[in-house]
């Protein structure tokens, strides 16, 4: 093997690392499985590191494999993000950015983003994608966004937070539900009814938010169901399975188009907040220009 540590031997530690078996990896790679441990051998020898803890039924990586499978997945979402944008240079594209999001921001905050954006500059491309709040997350590490938009208050050293836009918790119900707004007076009214929430999976920062609602009220929801989509919770309460609580700029148009009705919690002391996220290193020429419009 040469001085340099050869592209083909980390492609091949990457696909083994996602597959954590040589058979698999080898079909994946198109080479033999005694070329593909021939290749391992010789990448953990040149490192001087063992990678892979091996035997008959099992492959598991090392800390070393693990801080080097997360390492290649950084650079080949940074290079990708390269060539992405010398191939929209030799177009004449100004520049595309990469937006995840979770459901909300959709509903009001990116249309009105790309709307501004559009207006100022034309050439810029945007692909939209939503994702829950952690894979948003892993994708900036991965450089396979360029920004997010979460409902998150903590995030890793290498990723920059700044919240831009607050609102009120509200309250869905099926249609023909006793309680509406005009007898509505607080949440205890709610003590027996079974409840559908996000999912703590979808942030547990917000779960933990909406949990304190009920702690302020003076009681343990009945929880009966949990999603991370916000159709399937609107979906459930249309069907008499139990009631929400979501950020109000989820029921936009709901209403019209779901058989449910809502009730504004405009006097409670929580609010739903939206921030958003990018890696502190502003790599993507695109970003900075989107920045402007949001901090």
């Amino acid at each position: 093997m040469s001085n340099q540590v050869e592209l083909r031997h980390l492609q091949s530690f990457l696909v083994l690392a996602e597959e954590l078996h040589f058979r698999n990896a080898a079909e994946k790679l198109f080479i033999s499985q005694p070329g593909l441990s021939k290749q391992i051998i010789q990448l953990e020898n040149h490192l001087g590191v063992k990678l892979l803890e091996r035997d008959r039924r099992n492959v598991r990586l090392t800390v070393s494999g693990v801080y080097l499978q997360k390492q290649i997945e950084y650079l080949n979402g940074f290079l990708s993000k390269t060539f992405t944008h010398l191939k929209n240079l030799e177009k004449g594209i100004e520049g595309e950015l990469k937006i995840g999001f979770v459901g909300s921001a959709m509903q009001k905050v990116i249309p009105e983003l790309v709307k501004k954006c559009n207006r100022k500059f034309p050439e810029l491309h945007f692909v939209l994608d939503e994702m829950s709040n952690q894979a948003q997350i892993e994708a900036l590490e991965k450089y396979q966004i360029d920004l997010g938009f979460v409902r998150l208050n903590t995030v890793p050293s290498s990723i920059q937070l700044q919240p831009i836009f607050q609102e009120h918790f509200t309250l869905v119900l099926p249609k023909g539900h006793p309680i509406n707004q005009s007898n509505f007076d607080n949440i205890q009214q709610f003590k027996e009814e079974p409840f559908i929430l996000f999912s703590s999976d979808y942030s547990s920062t917000y779960y933990n938010n909406i949990m304190s609602i009920f702690t302020d009220a003076g009681y343990e929801p009945k929880v009966s169901h949990k999603s991370i989509h916000a159709n399937t919770i609107f979906r459930l309460v249309e069907s008499g399975l139990g009631i929400a609580i979501v950020p109000h700029s989820l029921t936009y148009g709901a209403t019209k188009a779901i058989d449910i009705q809502t009730i504004d919690l405009k006097n409670i002391r929580q609010n739903a907040i939206l921030s958003i996220a990018w890696r502190k290193e502003r790599y993507a020429p695109a970003l900075e220009k989107v920045l402007g419009f949001l901090v």
